[in-house]
């Protein structure tokens, strides 16, 4: 299996002037690779152009002062963008051209398969680049002893700070999937609650208006500032720093939410949603983004892959309408936060009939054989009240409010068993 495993670097001055140079050398490399292209009627073969390099190092210096494996790697990013240009193209996207890098925008340099080296310098971790130098590393996990290290990729984030990140490969084999599922889950995201299963609980949304106003204060401190100045430059570290802050929270956040789901469940259903489609709708777009459903998603699917889970991403289509107890659709605005079958009468929390529908259909999907009700809260209903649910209202038939957790339990207990919710988890009422 293939993981990437990030640390940081903290380079000496010298060190990390001669990274600088080497990200410049490979910047200008990409830009005059991207220039040949553009230039020739017929794009050639990646291999082909790879196959130039040492001739382009006779008049080109710099070109000898980087590794030539970094190079090659400098040419299949021209390559692998052009490919994901073509993609979009296919897809219907109105796309232009591949665009020079300004410095601001090329920041990292990539060895692959040879180059590097993990050394330990008097007790101390080094990671061993060629023509540049020993670079200390801060070795937070350790890396399995039955591991490959395949590449490593060095940048600098917008903050000034160097990162190593390992593209290893894990000789282990991956864990079976069970055949016949037994704990499964189904889950719905939103705003209001982050995310909402069919065990009846909902984790709220992280509250990071703190770190929002942070960011906008300092924005506007660097509003005020001359450009290019030095108070400018650091001002606009600041920001950069306010920025890592906000995303580091919420990926934080994110990796123990869905390393809970992947680890206690067999089956995980969720839907399959496009997330930059969201995010291109007007209006709250901004909530959105800040969701990053896309990116929880991505991480839920490789770490249910990890861990032998299955995971299902099903059509979203109506699973917010049709009723999980008899599946007749009811229109609903997005203010309206409840769902009332007016045919069955089954009262439920919007977000939980959701994950109830997005749940059924994943079992279906994987040919599991199940009731039409997925839900025991749905058939604890239908049992209590078979001999008379014509004649109840709909008072009546409302089910237990869910056990709300806060997002920050989820962030301070790493992965809880949200089945023993913390004292701080509440009920609705």
């Amino acid at each position: 299996m293939h993981y990437n495993y990030k640390y940081r670097l903290d380079p000496p001055e010298a060190l990390a002037e001669t990274l600088l140079h080497h990200v410049d050398t490979c910047r200008q490399l990409y830009n005059h690779v991207l220039y040949k292209l553009n230039e020739s009627d017929e794009i050639p073969a990646r291999y082909k152009v790879q196959g130039t390099l040492p001739d382009l190092k006779s008049w080109w210096d710099d070109l000898g002062d980087v590794h030539s494996k970094v190079l090659q790697m400098v040419v299949k990013r021209v390559y692998d963008n052009l490919s994901t240009l073509k993609a979009q193209k296919e897809n219907g996207r109105a796309v232009g051209m591949l665009k020079w890098k300004p410095p601001r925008e090329y920041r990292s340099l990539t060895y692959n398969q040879s180059g590097f080296k993990l050394k330990n310098t008097s007790g101390r971790p080094v990671l061993w680049l060629s023509k540049i130098g020993e670079i200390p590393i801060h070795l937070h996990r350790d890396i399995p002893e039955n591991a490959t290290i395949k590449q490593v990729t060095v940048k600098q984030e917008p903050t000034g700070e160097w990162f190593a990140t390992f593209g290893i490969n894990v000789d282990e084999a991956t864990p079976e999937k069970p055949e016949t599922p037994e704990k499964v889950v189904g889950i719905d995201v939103g705003f209001l609650k982050y995310a909402h299963d069919t065990d009846g609980y909902a984790i709220e949304s992280p509250d990071f208006s703190d770190e929002r106003e942070r960011l906008e204060r300092a924005q506007r401190n660097l509003s005020r500032k001359q450009h290019g100045s030095a108070n400018w430059e650091k001002q606009r570290r600041v920001v950069a720093e306010r920025h890592a802050e906000l995303k580091n929270k919420r990926r934080d956040f994110l990796h123990k939410l869905s390393n809970y789901y992947a680890r206690e469940y067999d089956l995980v259903a969720v839907e399959n949603l496009d997330a930059k489609g969201l995010v291109e709708l007007p209006g709250n777009s901004r909530n959105r983004a800040g969701a990053a459903w896309g990116t929880f998603l991505r991480m839920l699917e490789y770490k249910c892959e990890r861990e032998g889970t299955h995971f299902v991403a099903v059509d979203p289509k109506d699973t917010t309408k049709k009723c999980a107890s008899c599946g007749v659709k009811t229109d609903k605005p997005l203010w309206v936060r409840e769902h009332s079958c007016p045919s069955c009468g089954f009262e439920a929390d919007r977000d939980a009939n959701a994950s109830w529908n997005i749940l059924s259909r994943g079992l279906e999907d994987v040919g599991v054989v199940h009731s039409e009700r997925t839900s025991p809260e749905i058939e604890d209903f239908w049992c209590a009240n078979e001999s008379r649910s014509d004649s109840l209202t709909p008072v009546e038939t409302a089910l237990p409010t869910d056990t709300v957790v806060s997002a920050k339990c989820v962030v301070e207990a790493g992965s809880p068993c949200l089945k023993e919710p913390p004292k701080a988890a509440s009920r609705q009422g």
